[in-house]
């Protein structure tokens, strides 16, 4: 049974992944929205998708239990902001060319994640960590001259979800519930926006057909789907293999921005992405080898 349900996680874990990492094939479907006007679509179908969920699987008592805490409310509504920011910057990026770039922010996440421990939490990176670090600092640096510019899209995509992951740490709350309030606590400020489009006739809802308008409604679920996969996952799966798995969504998006939309790699940029896939490389294999030896000592300590 436990190979079956750690089987079930991995696959549920493919799923999420995979959907994330096809996201730059269905934000352009939208268009000609613009990025504001497609996240307060997000907002707003993903809130009403997530409540007619929590109803369902009889979630209603730790909703309102999360609304009823104040500093989880706090935490909760700070992640709303920093999600916020990281979707509309990703659906920009994507509908501006910059499939690529926004691929590179979800490679270096996993990077920008332990750097905000290191400064933040007051956590001590090990030797082989450092190494890493310097390499992706050396990355962003050749980045930084072949774009000729800083990859801001790439650096607020991986910022913005790592404030948003610290956030929901500290908050340690229920993946659906957490999504539900956030996305209620963005509501009203999403909708008004899209009021305000409307009522001045700029807005696109309607206005292109019926498929269209469905492809607004479908994204609650396209937001929710990949969230209770990847929940569903985190419980069956180790963290090594979680780890491992995050790699599939950039790597997807990369291989679309590159091969699907055409985007140009030149050598420098060529380079800048092999450095940070170096960095990334040294990064998991000194956190597979430490978690392997903590366990293995726990193991030890536990026969005595």
């Amino acid at each position: 049974m436990a190979v079956s349900e750690s089987r079930r996680g991995f696959w549920l874990g493919v799923v999420a992944y995979l959907i994330w990492g096809a996201f730059p094939l269905y934000w352009p479907l939208l268009e000609p929205a613009g990025a504001v006007e497609i996240l307060g679509h997000r907002i707003v179908w993903s809130a009403l998708t997530t409540v007619v969920l929590v109803l369902a699987l009889s979630r209603r008592r730790q909703l309102v239990a999360l609304f009823r805490d104040r500093r989880t409310l706090l935490l909760l509504s700070l992640g709303a902001v920093t999600i916020s920011v990281n979707w509309a910057t990703y659906i920009w990026g994507v509908n501006n060319g910059r499939v690529v770039e926004a691929s590179l922010g979800y490679f270096i996440n996993p990077l920008v994640t332990v750097l905000m421990g290191v400064f933040l939490l007051g956590e001590r990176l090990r030797p082989l960590q450092w190494v890493a670090m310097g390499v992706a600092a050396s990355a962003v640096a050749v980045l930084t001259w072949d774009y000729g510019r800083p990859p801001y899209v790439a650096l607020v995509l991986a910022f913005s979800f790592g404030s948003y992951g610290l956030l929901k740490k500290t908050a340690n709350s229920g993946a659906l519930e957490s999504l539900t309030l956030e996305t209620i606590v963005l509501t009203p400020v999403a909708a008004a926006y899209l009021g305000f489009l409307a009522a001045t006739g700029d807005s696109s809802f309607g206005h292109h057909g019926v498929g269209h308008a469905l492809l607004f409604a479908t994204t609650g679920v396209i937001t929710a789907v990949p969230l209770i996969c990847f929940g569903a996952a985190a419980t069956r799966v180790s963290m090594v293999t979680l780890g491992l798995l995050q790699y599939l969504a950039p790597i997807l998006q990369f291989a679309l921005g590159v091969l699907w939309f055409g985007e140009d790699m030149p050598p420098g940029r060529w380079a800048g992405f092999l450095l940070v896939w170096v960095a990334l490389s040294v990064f998991t294999v000194e956190a597979t080898n430490h978690r392997r030896r903590q366990l293995r000592l726990t193991a030890e300590a536990s026969a005595v």
